[in-house]
């Protein structure tokens, strides 16, 4: 090293701002052993209590795509879609062979469930024979000749990102704006379309629990990505309950099954928000058009569920895998102590306890949720269902709370950031607040 990386440590201690060389230098130095697991970790320590500014961002994301191999856009006009993590978030697997039937190609990177949220490579992966450790050639090639790709990043792509990512889960450091937004969008250039769509959650169940950092971050995101050259829209959407109703791998895989075969569409947020990344993706993707009923009709005819099941066919699923996935057949409700309306789930309480449930029962455990914030429930009516270990049940109960009124309704989706500037759900410029989301 040509610095000192203890001082470059305390002087983010101290609030100062590193420059680009030294974060060049310490992103090289981590690669190559000469910065320790240890060290990093204290660093990125530094960075969740004092942040980074836009500059030093870029200089992250640049060192980290710097880190390895770039690839080019596997078509012209394909697009990457990413969310900043959630529970029960089941919109990547619905969504990108949903667009990709459209006709827009879709090359997505994934990671694996980070905290309490879930990864889209695990409910991936919850499908028998699929694999997501695809090569770059192979992860382009699939893009060409199926329409989209889900994987991993290799070990080519933004390495350094994958073991910062790593160190992040196990040192409690996800919550800084700066890293997260570095992450992501080094993991995207590196794949290589030219156009990103991004789901910024916030609330309860977010990493970003205030809608002044949930539309800083989407404003990150977007300015990072148009510093690369790329093309990038922003939505910030709420994560103050689970997104759908399913919570963990299998039982998520399940869930976008359905939903493409058309069983399970009537949750309405699930649906909402998948129709909006979708309208998203097609129009950064050139299809501006009528995208609406473009996903309509996909969805309507089968060609996102076949398209769905050709991606997974791609990328090693055993035959008729889909058609296999099941709960776990131990099943145990949960039950409302009281009536009145559910007035807040604890999604961070959920995942957590969703994720416990897959690691002890398997893959197709997990928690299915009944009721939505806001609904009027009876006494003893059921909120929730396990599936798996029944030990769950005191854990998963409290992660609800009844009261007499009904709380104020939320919208889905706060509002949009891209070429346009930050837009409002109602379509209008949309001024800063500090509030905290509830």
């Amino acid at each position: 090293m040509t610095f000192d990386v203890r001082r470059a440590i305390a002087r983010k201690r101290d609030g100062e701002r590193l420059d680009a060389a030294e974060w060049t230098a310490i992103v090289a130095g981590h690669q190559h052993g000469l910065v320790d697991d240890a060290q990093l970790a204290a660093l990125l320590m530094a960075c969740v209590w004092r942040g980074l500014d836009a500059t030093e961002t870029a200089a992250l994301t640049r060192a980290m795509v710097g880190s390895g191999e770039t690839l080019a856009a596997p078509a012209p006009n394909c697009v990457d879609k990413h969310s900043s993590g959630g529970v029960a978030d089941t919109a990547s697997l619905i969504v990108v062979p949903l667009v990709a039937a459209c006709g827009i190609p879709v090359a997505k990177l994934s990671g694996h469930a980070l905290g309490h949220t879930g990864g889209t490579l695990d409910k991936l992966e919850a499908i028998p024979g699929v694999r997501t450790d695809l090569s770059p050639e192979r992860f382009a090639a699939q893009v060409r000749e199926v329409g989209c790709a889900i994987a991993a990043q290799s070990e080519r792509l933004a390495p350094a990102d994958k073991r910062i990512y790593a160190l992040r889960d196990r040192t409690s450091t996800v919550e800084c704006l700066g890293l997260i937004a570095a992450s992501i969008v080094s993991k995207k250039i590196a794949a290589g379309a030219p156009s990103f769509v991004f789901d910024v959650k916030v609330g309860r169940g977010s990493f970003v629990a205030k809608l002044e950092d949930a539309r800083e971050l989407a404003e990150a995101l977007v300015s990072l990505s148009a510093s690369f050259g790329r093309k990038a829209v922003a939505l910030v959407t709420d994560m103050n309950e689970p997104l759908g109703p399913a919570i963990g791998t299998g039982l998520e895989a399940l869930e976008a099954r359905d939903f493409l075969r058309g069983a399970r569409r009537s949750d309405r947020r699930l649906r909402a928000l998948c129709e909006r990344l979708a309208g998203a993706m097609l129009s950064v993707g050139g299809l501006a058009d009528d995208s609406h009923a473009l996903a309509e009709r996909a969805l309507a005819s089968g060609a996102a569920y076949e398209k769905f099941e050709q991606m997974l066919a791609a990328q090693g699923a055993a035959h008729k895998a889909l058609e296999k996935l099941v709960p776990h057949k131990i099943v145990t409700p949960v039950y409302a102590a009281r009536a009145g309306y559910l007035a807040a789930v604890d999604a961070v309480a959920l995942g957590l306890a969703a994720r416990a449930l897959v690691e002890k029962s398997g893959s197709n455990a997990g928690i299915v949720v009944e009721k939505r914030i806001g609904e009027r429930v009876d006494a003893g009516e059921t909120l929730a269902t396990i599936y798996g270990d029944p030990g769950a049940l005191p854990r998963v109960a409290v992660a609800f709370a009844i009261e007499d009124a009904s709380p104020p309704e939320r919208p889905l989706v706060y509002c949009e950031t891209g070429s346009a500037g930050t837009r409002s759900a109602g379509g209008r410029a949309e001024a800063r607040s500090s509030v905290e989301i509830k």
